[in-house]
């Protein structure tokens, strides 16, 4: 896939700067005589070092001092009750500091000792996919955070039914999507085209602002356009690269849309209708309703010959547009021209393409003429004297036919009754002088 360079803000903060960390309970003794306290919902830290040590490195308000004061936390107390907060916490900071190294680093071992941690889990989908996206497609990277994307993006999936904290069941849409995206450009890079369209059409929808969801989502409708592809897949594919045109990078937005256009009058014949779909695209949000009706596909060659039969009489129409018809049109069609035209006098220009004394094959159409082929097959009454046969190749042949037979394909007219139009008139014929014998005297 090629790179997609992009400015993407997270949506949701997965772990925010300020967020509300867990503060763990000191175990205290009882009073003489007075009974236990119930057991806190917050872990308890029975060793007041370990308390101290964490309250004093989760207090930190500079990011720097807070990472040293969790670091040696977890270095110094590795099997602490609070160590899947510390790690989260850690993790959040090493973000909220730029560093994405660190961050990756530290969401791993909070996902490999909190397997369900959706916070890291989110953290590590969505960054490993924003690194494929924006890394140089020879990247050694990129094999292995492909991997951890899938993983992570598939283990977020897994795992959010099981979600019970409030916060997180507040942004849990937020972090499906982002799941959904991880799997999505995974199944993307893997060709599987038709699992990257059901993990990302949803999420486009839903965030069609999004360029790094919403171009890839395009090429997956028409991966090679080269090849055709379904008309529904046209159809979205053209609209998702329009929508991707209006929220790329400034850069990148006239490539992409000249790329939109191209598809559009691949499916649709030419670029009639074209300004609107993409005024469209550029305004709305989500696919509308209508697609089908704003993308239509280009007419068949029937329904082109139809029109033609119907915009202009037979004797109007050039001879190319009668090749076009009695190819391509229904038999009704066919039988409208056929009937109008034929046993009528016609002249026509054409290019010679070969000779006989009394039949010539032309190429009457420019098509035909471009490829040296023959379309007409004009036979003449008389044998015509070699002087006025054209050479093969001759351009600008003008010559009269009657239409009297066709066949469609490969398409052939017979022209009967020719006549040579530009042909010099003959010089009038001597008659012989008779010479009589002289009468016999009587």
């Amino acid at each position: 896939m090629k790179t997609i360079l992009l400015a993407v803000v997270l949506g949701v903060a997965v772990v925010a700067e300020a967020q509300d960390v867990a503060q763990p309970a000191q175990a205290q003794q009882p009073a003489a005589g007075q009974p236990a306290a119930s057991q806190s919902q917050a872990p308890v830290i029975k060793d007041p070092a370990e308390y101290n040590a964490y309250v004093a490195a989760i207090g930190q308000k500079d990011n720097n001092a807070k990472i040293s004061g969790l670091e040696a936390f977890l270095t110094q107390y590795p099997n602490s009750v609070m160590k899947n907060q510390a790690l989260e916490v850690l993790m959040g900071t090493y973000q909220a500091a730029n560093n994405l190294k660190k961050t990756l680093e530290i969401g791993a071992k909070l996902v490999a000792a909190d397997s369900c941690n959706e916070r890291g889990l989110a953290l590590l989908a969505y960054y490993n996919r924003i690194l494929v996206q924006n890394s140089p497609a020879n990247d050694p990277n990129i094999p292995q955070e492909l991997v951890d994307m899938k993983k992570y993006g598939q283990q977020g999936l897994d795992c959010l039914p099981k979600v019970t904290d409030p916060d997180l069941l507040k942004n849990k849409p937020q972090m499906e999507a982002i799941f959904q995206s991880a799997n999505g450009i995974a199944a993307f890079q893997a060709k599987d085209y038709a699992g990257a369209i059901a993990a990302l059409r949803p999420v486009v929808d839903a965030n069609p602002t999004d360029f790094s969801v919403v171009y890839p989502l395009a090429l997956a409708y028409w991966p090679d356009p080269k090849i055709p592809t379904t008309p529904e897949n046209s159809i979205n594919a053209i609209w998702y690269s329009a929508r991707a045109s209006a929220v790329a990078p400034p850069q990148s937005q006239a490539g992409i849309e000249k790329y939109a256009r191209s598809l559009y009058r691949r499916f649709h014949g030419d670029e009639d209708g074209w300004p609107d779909v993409l005024a469209r695209a550029k305004a709305g949000t989500a696919a509308p309703p209508d697609l089908a009706t704003l993308i239509k596909p280009a007419p068949t060659p029937a329904e082109q010959a139809h029109k033609m039969v119907q915009e202009t009489a037979p004797d109007k129409m050039d001879f190319a547009t009668w090749e076009f018809v009695l190819t391509n049109g229904s038999q009704e069609d066919q039988d409208a021209v056929w009937n109008a035209i034929k046993g009528k006098a016609v002249q026509m220009v054409g290019t010679v393409i070969s000779t006989q004394p009394d039949t010539f094959m032309v190429a009457g159409s420019s098509d035909d003429i471009d490829a040296k082929k023959a379309d007409i097959t004009l036979k003449f009454e008389d044998k015509i004297p070699p002087r006025l046969i054209p050479k093969d190749g001759s351009d600008n042949f003008q010559f009269q036919g009657e239409p009297a037979s066709y066949t469609p394909n490969p398409f052939m007219m017979v022209m009967e009754k020719g006549r040579l139009l530009n042909a010099k008139p003959a010089a009038p014929a001597h008659k012989p002088v008779t010479h009589h014998k002289p009468a016999a005297s009587q």
